[in-house]
């Protein structure tokens, strides 16, 4: 039986119990399922089970990181065999502690980041990469206590810098909410003959595309990168892209795309090339023969390596 898991993350003090609670106190929400509470730290906020619209919930306290083992989660899964779970997460732990402990039953079925409107700016200076960490796969940022003297646009630039998908919403100490309204376009004409993708809009673009990969199907880009040539791939096949950063210099990928000649290739591995080509979805070896995204090249030339080297989100 597949077991969801309802995933709550921020730093200390950032809202995630005080919500827990209440979505606890919720006759909505509490519909009879058995609910094993995991909590990951303990805050200024304590928990009130007797409160709960349902009495079949049972709370685990995880402490320390390095007890967060795939053997401590199954033992629990067997103790209680849970219908749903509920997370509290540490802000400072990295997710991937968390991923790599789950049971194989265990599935996220909905994550959502909690701030602290007015320390989230100085979290995201000093430790960005824990920042962007539990930015990566939520849906919904929560910025609460949040007051006029703190601007929204500065809060909604830090998330649109790790993702376009999470809703974000601000309440302030009454708790009345305003849902984002910030308009956030895109730096490129995606309806334009040919989209330019400039050096600077290269880590938005690709996000962009691999978020909503459909909508690029048949259109034509021009953009520049770094020539990857793999000996798996035929003569005709190379991978362009460019390195990007989101947060630090640790976190930089790789992100590119198939790209394909009609003829065989010359291009250079780690040249630097200036491309046109139209984006389908075709079989290719290098997705083990079954479909995924390639760009036809229309024309490329070799052109001077873009300043920086590395592709951001500004």
């Amino acid at each position: 039986m597949e077991v969801p898991i309802y995933l709550f993350t921020g730093f200390l003090e950032s809202g995630k119990t005080k919500f827990i609670q209440e979505t606890m106190e919720d006759p909505r929400f509490e519909t009879g399922e058995k609910t094993l509470i995991i909590l990951c730290e303990e805050g200024e906020e304590e928990y009130y089970p007797e409160r709960f619209s349902e009495k079949n919930s049972l709370i685990e306290i995880i402490e320390d990181e390095q007890m967060l083992t795939p053997q401590k989660l199954a033992k629990l899964d067997m103790k209680y065999a849970p219908e749903r779970v509920v997370i509290e997460y540490n802000g400072m732990w990295q997710l991937n502690s968390l991923v790599k402990a789950l049971p194989d039953n265990w599935l996220i079925y909905q994550e959502i980041t909690f701030a602290k409107a007015d320390t989230y700016e100085s979290y995201n200076n000093n430790m960005r990469s824990l920042v962007v960490d539990k930015l990566n796969g939520c849906e919904l940022v929560v910025f609460n206590r949040w007051s006029p003297a703190i601007s929204q646009e500065t809060l909604h630039k830090i998330v649109r810098g790790v993702t376009r998908r999470a809703d974000i919403i601000f309440e302030d100490k009454n708790g009345n909410v305003q849902y984002d309204q910030i308009e956030d376009p895109l730096p490129f004409d995606i309806n334009a003959k040919i989209i330019q993708i400039k050096d600077r809009d290269y880590a938005l673009w690709f996000r962009d595309f691999a978020e909503e990969t459909d909508k690029y199907i048949g259109k034509t880009v021009n953009f520049t990168g770094i020539v990857g040539v793999n000996k798996s791939l035929d003569d005709k096949s190379v991978i362009i892209g460019r390195h990007v950063m989101t947060c630090c210099v640790e976190d930089i990928e790789f992100k590119g795309l198939i790209c394909r000649t009609k003829e065989p290739h010359n291009m250079k591995n780690k040249s630097w090339i200036s491309l046109t080509g139209k984006i389908s979805l075709d079989k290719h070896s290098a997705y083990g023969n079954k479909k995924g995204p390639v760009i036809d090249l229309i024309s490329y030339k070799e052109t001077n390596m873009p300043q920086p080297e590395v592709a951001t989100f500004y």
